[in-house]
């Protein structure tokens, strides 16, 4: 283990404890865009599967109904796929394929001089704020759903403290 103690041990490597939003999008999984679909197509299903049971509001209401209910599976889809791919980020769940995309993006990133995690924009305050807000936030979906939308140094990760001493090698 790194310098920088693991608040949970995990079974996997820690990639990173508090990922950007686009990092999670970019290294979802096929089996999370599969799941998202099911998500967004299992509202309305159900909602026709119930309508044909006991049909009620008619073609008008059901077709609002429909979109509704469309709509509640995409988000709720997306929440879903979102978590799964941050369980990995966090070493939660079986990480190998994001542990050589972040090898190779880290090392691409310190190839060009470029900072490990991106150009920060605010100052070091704002930015410890921005990280302790979003810092295993997926976990919270149920409540308010948040992202970090921020580059920040505040990531505990084995691969900050490896990023770094790559980009000492130069």
């Amino acid at each position: 283990m790194s310098s920088q103690e693991q608040y949970i041990r995990t079974e996997y490597p820690v990639i990173d404890s508090d990922p950007h939003f686009s990092r999670v999008v970019r290294y979802m999984r096929g089996s999370d865009y599969v799941a998202w679909g099911a998500l967004t197509a299992g509202g309305p299903a159900v909602l026709l599967a119930l309508e044909r049971i006991r049909p009620g509001a008619g073609p008008k209401g059901i077709n609002f109904a429909l979109g509704c209910a469309t709509a509640l599976g995409f988000m709720g889809g997306f929440l879903y796929s979102y978590q799964k791919s941050s369980l990995r980020f966090w070493g939660w769940d079986e990480n190998a394929r994001e542990q050589g995309m972040n090898r190779t993006e880290m090392q691409a990133r310190a190839d060009k001089g470029l900072p490990a995690y991106g150009e920060a924009t605010m100052d070091e305050a704002a930015q410890a704020a921005a990280a302790r807000n979003s810092k295993y936030a997926a976990l919270k979906f149920s409540a308010i759903p948040w992202f970090n939308t921020t580059n920040h140094k505040f990531h505990l990760s084995e691969n900050t403290t490896n990023a770094a001493a790559v980009q000492s090698d130069k």
